[in-house]
């Protein structure tokens, strides 16, 4: 019997080869991808999911699901709640503190050369559920300068990182997270229709920038670059007063964030290779 069991989990195990699993690079391990897959379909699911939202969303047969999410219950890094789904745990956060603060340490060199180069602003945001969380920031030069706090979070609609990072999404992904956001408006620029904010990506996607002109904050610019790679989920960006960020100002710093996200990606995806190699 027990024979038969091992024999069963090992065939739900094969049964999906696509959802959760991205290929087989040297040193994958099959079993942590499909973790790690399930972590983040809960974080885009807003921290909180259902068995039958994430087999949805992996792929993966429920008795997978099952016992790879009662390994993360056990460890404490996820936890069932009344309503029979699974919420990330409170261990994520000790990790989440962490990778932060090394981040901004990573972006920090490329984001005082923009700073050097254009005088204004400049930060780096990550998609964190249907939000935007600011992890590092550089002051610009200027004595009227705009400051967002690092660890802040903000809107995905009305930020230019925001719809930066939208735009690496599918369709489907894009319009998942900003129902969830709820598209609230901040200044009379906000946009807070869907067909308008699909419209907006489009034309993100097309140019490879996105512009928040004045819709998080009045009389304030911002012009924003995705990273490239599989890193599509940061964006880098530089805002400052609609009077000093005019379209010259634009044209000028694009081709700067596209270089220094270009790096900072490069440098992330340096130390997973180094990291695998241990």
């Amino acid at each position: 019997m027990k024979a038969q069991k091992l024999k069963a989990a090992k065939e739900e195990d094969q049964i999906s080869t696509e959802g959760l699993d991205h290929g087989h690079r040297p040193g994958h391990v099959q079993s942590l991808s499909r973790t790690f897959g399930l972590l983040e379909a809960m974080a885009d699911a807003g921290g909180v999911a259902s068995l039958s939202e994430l087999r949805r969303k992996s792929g993966l047969p429920l008795p997978t699901i099952h016992r790879l999410l009662q390994t993360l219950v056990v460890l404490g890094y996820v936890r069932q709640v009344p309503s029979r789904g699974y919420a990330l745990g409170p261990r994520l956060a000790r990790l989440g503190e962490s990778a932060t603060r090394l981040v901004g340490r990573w972006a920090a060199p490329h984001l005082r050369e923009l700073v050097e180069r254009v005088g204004e602003t400049t930060n780096l945001a990550v998609l964190d559920a249907d939000r935007v969380l600011y992890v590092a920031q550089e002051p610009g030069r200027h004595s009227m300068r705009m400051f967002t706090e690092v660890g802040r979070r903000a809107g995905v609609h009305c930020t230019a990182v925001g719809k930066a990072m939208l735009a690496r999404l599918s369709e489907e992904e894009a319009i998942a997270v900003l129902q969830r956001s709820g598209m609230q408006a901040h200044t009379a620029n906000t946009i807070t229709s869907l067909p308008e904010m699909l419209a907006e990506l489009q034309k993100v996607r097309r140019r490879g920038y996105a512009l928040d002109n004045g819709e998080q904050e009045d009389a304030v610019r911002c012009v924003a670059v995705a990273l490239p790679g599989e890193v599509s989920r940061a964006a880098i960006s530089i805002s400052g007063p609609v009077g000093r960020m005019d379209d010259a100002v634009v044209r000028k710093a694009v081709p700067l964030l596209r270089t220094a996200a270009a790096q900072v990606a490069k440098e992330w995806e340096s130390v997973e290779i180094s990291t695998s190699a241990l």
